[in-house]
């Protein structure tokens, strides 16, 4: 692995690598979803992925691919949910511990997902900084490895993954979308898409209250995020460098999308395929219904990322079903 980007041999690696620890996510067809749209649109399952997220790729590509001796002194991070989850799903497999660095206005659903998986919570102030500086404290103090969200190579190679699998089925498509929060998701699975399918558009997703990616993307330089505002709680963090000139090289476009449209790609999900589905994974199918990404005809592959959703939310989704 080099040191600025995974290649598309490191994906294949991180796919041997974690076969034993995740699950392979089925790739649904929604048909009231591609009828709508007048395409076929497939649905890549990690919301039905291990600790019901695609975290859980590169969280166990990192954790697995750790040396015994570093591997003892366990492994921390700064997570909003999904990727602290996932982390801490991964260390438990492999019986080391784990430190995760948590807002203190976490998700509830997110923050127990974590205690579950027996990783100690350290709680901070919800801003970037606050969650950077209680990691890196917590890295000093107790000689675990760091492993980021998504701007680390070992991650951004285990999320790539999900792209090996809907080749796997036999699908070529002409459009892949995916939610873009830090970017590590974007990244990965534009490697592997360029990789199997050259000619294929790749798009990332985000809300328009939380858009330094397409800020970032229009203005050929990062972006900081300010001030992020939005329902879907796992895309409020930013680009790397690394990540940002991962997008530049390998995505087509960034667009953004509205709340409104975030709920009605949950409701849209739920009324077609029964799948409850958490915000972050809804931009890139709100992306298609509100025109903001379209396909040059052939299929189209979202990946559908995560299910932890809040218990009011759910029910305002469902209508209490």
């Amino acid at each position: 692995m080099s040191s600025t980007a995974p290649s598309f041999g490191d994906i294949r690696d991180a796919a041997a690598r974690i076969a034993a620890h995740v699950r392979r996510t089925p790739l649904r067809r929604a048909a009231a979803l591609s009828a709508r749209l007048g395409a076929d649109v497939f649905l890549k399952c990690e919301n039905l992925q291990a600790a019901g997220a695609f975290k859980s790729r590169g969280a166990c590509n990192a954790v697995f691919s750790l040396d015994e001796a570093v591997a003892a002194r366990g492994v921390a991070t700064h997570s909003s949910g999904n990727h602290a989850a996932a982390l801490a799903r991964a260390a438990r497999r492999r019986g080391i511990p784990a430190w995760v660095v948590m807002p203190r206005n976490a998700a509830a659903v997110k923050r127990a997902a974590v205690q579950e998986q027996g990783a100690t919570i350290v709680d901070c102030e919800p801003t970037l900084a606050a969650r950077e500086a209680a990691a890196a404290e917590l890295v000093v103090r107790t000689g675990a490895e760091f492993v980021h969200p998504y701007d680390d190579l070992r991650v951004i190679a285990g999320q790539g993954t999900a792209i090996l699998e809907v080749a796997g089925e036999g699908l070529s498509p002409s459009l892949v979308l995916t939610p873009v929060g830090g970017g590590g998701l974007l990244s990965g699975t534009a490697i592997a898409t360029r990789a199997l399918w050259p000619g294929a558009s790749v798009v990332g997703a985000e809300p328009a209250g939380a858009d330094d990616a397409a800020r970032s993307f229009a203005a050929g330089r990062r972006v900081r995020q300010t001030d992020p505002r939005t329902l879907a709680d796992g895309l409020r963090g930013e680009l790397s460098e690394r990540t940002f000139e991962l997008i530049r090289r390998h995505v087509d476009a960034i667009v953004t999308v509205s709340e409104a449209g975030i709920l009605e790609a949950m409701r849209v999900v739920w009324r077609d395929l029964g799948m409850l589905i958490e915000p972050s994974s809804a931009v890139p199918v709100a992306a298609l219904l509100e025109e903001r990404a379209r396909g040059p005809g052939g299929a189209i592959v979202v990946i559908v990322t995560g299910a932890n959703v809040d218990p009011a939310l759910a029910r305002e989704v469902t209508g209490g079903a």
